[in-house]
């Protein structure tokens, strides 16, 4: 457990105000609201009060051949584990270590995101977003660390995706009705 003691006081390979950086020099605008440290939807919905758009959850998932996956939905979309591989196309899913996300996408649990693909620079994370999030405008998520929220364009989240070399895959999952 050492490791993951050490992993919690290294920095960030990428700060917020980097990542920030990032997206303005894309030409992508947005807004961060600051607010004390949020680890769960419930947290996240308990606090959030007026903050407008779709309110996501992302998860950093790896496939029995050792794929990873982010999958990034609306917060109350249900994704089963035990058959989302089908949904997908993935081999058999389950949720990855604290060391693996920290790896493959240099943040901790609690603060997953998909503005976290910055760092995956050798492009071994398959992002899959579900196609009902993208109808929200904005869309909103912590950028890189739980202490903060970012609202983003759909159009512009999935212009900073594939300005990181990934192309998600737009899923349509999780309907409600």
């Amino acid at each position: 457990m050492a490791h993951t003691a050490h992993a919690n006081s290294e920095p960030l390979p990428t700060s917020p105000e980097q990542l920030l950086a990032r997206l303005d020099e894309l030409g992508i605008r947005t807004v961060t609201h600051a607010h004390p440290p949020l680890f769960t939807v419930e947290e996240s919905k308990a606090l959030r009060g007026e903050l407008p758009g779709g309110h996501c959850k992302n998860l950093f998932l790896k496939d029995k051949k050792d794929q990873h996956w982010l999958v990034v939905a609306l917060e109350d979309a249900p994704v089963a584990l035990n058959s989302f591989d089908k949904v997908i196309g993935s081999a058999r899913l389950s949720f990855a270590s604290a060391e693996r996300l920290w790896a493959r996408l240099g943040v901790r649990p609690g603060s997953v995101t998909p503005f976290a693909l910055v760092n995956d620079t050798e492009r071994t994370v398959n992002v899959v977003l579900q196609q009902a999030m993208l109808e929200h405008d904005p869309l909103n998520y912590h950028p890189l660390l739980n202490d903060r929220t970012t609202a983003i364009r759909p159009d512009d989240l999935l212009r900073f995706i594939r300005a990181c070399g990934h192309e998600p895959r737009i899923v349509d999952f999780g309907r409600h009705g």
